[in-house]
C-alpha cells in the first residue's frame, strides 16, 4: 500500500475484505470482548507470542482497520486510536513521561492543550516551558536536563502560525528527546510532520478527519523513527514491571511507543475509542483529500474577501499573499492552507462576541473541521481560561473571530457575514 497515493489509501488501507467475510464496506464490531480458542490462544495473546483480540479497551477489529489507515497516509508503523484528541494527547504524554520531565511546547497551542501542559501536568510533576515557535532556536535554548519531549502543533489554532518543522526537529535531534506535532488543523491530506523530522503525529478525530460533527475522536501515529535506546528513556529499555517484565524497545523495537500506548496506555487510563465512533470517523477519513481541498478554496477566498470589508481591522490565513507565514506555507502547505480563518472586528472584544451571534449560516460553537461552517470568539470562549499575556502568545486577541470555513456555496457564506456586519454596524461596530 504503501505505493498509494493518501486518495486511495484513506479508502482501502487496512482493510482486507478477505478476512472480513467479504464486506466491501468497513464492519463495526460492536462487542467488548472476544473468545479464545483455548487456554493457550488466551496465554499467547496475554503474552504477545501471538498477536490478535482480547478486549476492545485494548483493541478492537473495526479500531484496528482505523489504526492501520491513520498510519498509512501519515507514513507510520503504527497508530493508536482514543476517545477524543485531548484523551490522545494526555494518553500519549502520560505514557511517555514520569514526574520530574519537561516538555518544551509552542506557546501557540489551543487552548485546552496549553491548560493541560501549564496546569494539569505540573500537579504530576511534569512541567512546560513554552516558547515562540517563530524562531525554533527558542526549542533548542529552552532545553534542560530533564526535557523529554518537544511539543507543538503543525499549523496553530487560533494563532494560524506556520511552523518550520524540520528547523525544530533538529533541535529535538540535538536534545535525544521525541518531536511531537498536533497535525489536525493541517490533516495528513496537506501535511505529513513524519516527513519534516515529526517522531509522533497526534490528531483530534473529531475535527477534518470524522469532518462531519458527529463522532469524538483522537489518534497517535509512531513514525517509528525515535531510538528508545538512547539512555533517556529507561522504561523502554528496563523490563517493564506492569507487563511481566517485557522490554519494549528489545522486543518491538521501531513499534515500542505504538505498543507502549496500548499496553500501557489504553489499559491503564481506559480512554478507548468506541467501534461506532470509529466507523464513523472512517467514512469521514474517506472523503478528506476532497473535503480539505474545498475547506482550503473557500477559506482563501473568503479571507480575501474579509481583507476589504470596512467592519473588518485584519485577517489571518496563512495563503494570504501579505501574511507573515506565507513563504512558510508555501513550503509546508503548497496544496491548501485548511479551512480556519481568523479575523478581527472593529469595535472590539463586544463588536466580536456581536457578530457570532448574529450569523445563520456560521453555527456558533465550539469545533472546527465541520463541513459546516462554524463560528468563535476564543477570548471569551476556549481560551478565556488564560490570562492576558497568555492569550496573546496563543495568538488570541479581544477583537478576534475564528472561522471554521466549511463546504458551503462562498456566496452564502459571504452574505451571511455581511449580514450580520449590518445588523450591528449601528450599535458596537465602529
Amino acid at each position: 500500500m504503501s505505493t498509494q497515493k493518501l486518495a486511495t489509501q484513506a479508502l482501502h488501507a487496512g482493510h482486507d475484505v478477505k478476512q472480513n467475510a467479504g464486506t466491501r464496506a468497513v464492519p463495526i464490531y460492536q462487542t467488548t470482548s472476544y473468545v479464545f480458542n483455548d487456554a493457550d490462544h488466551a496465554a499467547n495473546l496475554f503474552s504477545l507470542k501471538e498477536l490478535g483480540f482480547i478486549y476492545t479497551r485494548l483493541n478492537n477489529p473495526t479500531n484496528q482497520i482505523l489504526q492501520d489507515r491513520l498510519a498509512a497516509i501519515e507514513g507510520g508503523v503504527g497508530a493508536v486510536v482514543f476517545a477524543s484528541g485531548t484523551g490522545a494527547i494526555a494518553t500519549g504524554l502520560l505514557t511517555l513521561l514520569k514526574a520530574g520531565d519537561h516538555i518544551v511546547a509552542s506557546s501557540s497551542l489551543y487552548g485546552g492543550t496549553y491548560n493541560l501542559l501549564n496546569v494539569t501536568l505540573p500537579r504530576l510533576g511534569i512541567t512546560t516551558t513554552f516558547v515562540d515557535a517563530d524562531n525554533p532556536a527558542n526549542f533548542g535554548d529552552a532545553v534542560q536536563e530533564n526535557t523529554r519531549a518537544f511539543f507543538v502543533e503543525s499549523l496553530g489554532n487560533p494563532k494560524l502560525d506556520v511552523l518550520d518543522l524540520e528547523e525544530i526537529s533538529k533541535h529535538a535531534k540535538a536534545a535525544k528527546v521525541p518531536f511531537i506535532v498536533d497535525n489536525t488543523v493541517a490533516t495528513p491530506a496537506l501535511l505529513n510532520p513524519i516527513k519534516h523530522g515529526a517522531n509522533i503525529v497526534i490528531h483530534s478525530l473529531t475535527k477534518y478527519i470524522g469532518g462531519q460533527g458527529t463522532s469524538l475522536g483522537g489518534a497517535i501515529i509512531d513514525a517509528g523513527n525515535f531510538d528508545w535506546s538512547n539512555g533517556k528513556f529507561p522504561e523502554f529499555t528496563e523490563p517493564s514491571l506492569g507487563y511481566h517484565g517485557l522490554k519494549y524497545y528489545e522486543t518491538l523495537g521501531a513499534a515500542s511507543y505504538t505498543f507502549k500506548l496500548i499496553l500501557e496506555g489504553l489499559r491503564d487510563f481506559g480512554g478507548a475509542l468506541s467501534p461506532t465512533n470509529a466507523f464513523q470517523i472512517i467514512q469521514g477519513l474517506e472523503t478528506l483529500s476532497v473535503r480539505i481541498k474545498k475547506h482550503s478554496e473557500n477559506a482563501l477566498a473568503l479571507a480575501k474577501w474579509l481583507a476589504e470589508q470596512d467592519e473588518v481591522a485584519w485577517v489571518n490565513y496563512p495563503g494570504l499573499e501579505n501574511n507573515k507565514y506565507k513563504p512558510l506555507a508555501d513550503k509546508y502547505l503548497p496544496n491548501g492552507q485548511s479551512g480556519v480563518v481568523t479575523f478581527g472586528a472593529k469595535g472590539g472584544f463586544e463588536a466580536a462576541k456581536a457578530i457570532a451571534n448574529e450569523t445563520k449560516i456560521f453555527s456558533l460553537l465550539a469545533n472546527i473541521g465541520d463541513t459546516k461552517s462554524l463560528i468563535i470568539h476564543p477570548s471569551s470562549t476556549t481560551h478565556q481560561q488564560l490570562n492576558t499575556e497568555q492569550q496573546a502568545s496563543a495568538g488570541v486577541t479581544e477583537d478576534l473571530i475564528r472561522l471554521s470555513v466549511g463546504i458551503e456555496d462562498l456566496d452564502d457564506l459571504k452574505n451571511d457575514l455581511k449580514s450580520a456586519f449590518a445588523k450591528i454596524k449601528k450599535t458596537v461596530l465602529t
